[in-house]
């Protein structure tokens, strides 16, 4: 079993959630193909090592190519956030995005509820 996240991590969490939503606000939706893409959780490792980022993607038949597009432009990302968070952090953590399928589920729930 998962031990609770600390204060610190947390925290830490929190903020690369925050600068990392702004670093892809800024680059705007034409760099993800006119997707509108969502941060919408970060948990970090307890060394601050890994943050493992949470991405929604709208419309979800985007999904793959901003995925893609994530990975591919992930040393950049990770340069970006480096500079927001340089003061905080002694180590920039590695990123890994995931797609958050939270809101896919819950319209697919709404589906089953309207037949």
């Amino acid at each position: 079993m998962e031990k609770p996240a600390s204060t610190r991590q947390l925290k830490v969490a929190r903020e690369i959630q925050k600068d990392l939503a702004e670093i892809i606000r800024a680059k705007g939706m034409a760099s993800f193909g006119g997707a509108m893409v969502t941060v919408s959780e970060v948990r970090i490792s307890p060394d601050l090592s890994v943050a493992k980022a949470y991405v929604s993607i709208f419309p979800s038949g985007k999904q793959a190519e901003v995925m893609q597009l994530l990975e591919e432009n992930n040393k950049s990302l990770r340069g970006e956030l480096g500079r927001a968070v340089g003061k905080q952090l002694r180590i920039v953590p590695e990123l890994v995005f995931y797609l958050d399928t939270s809101l896919d589920y819950a319209e697919h729930i709404d589906q089953l509820l309207k037949q």
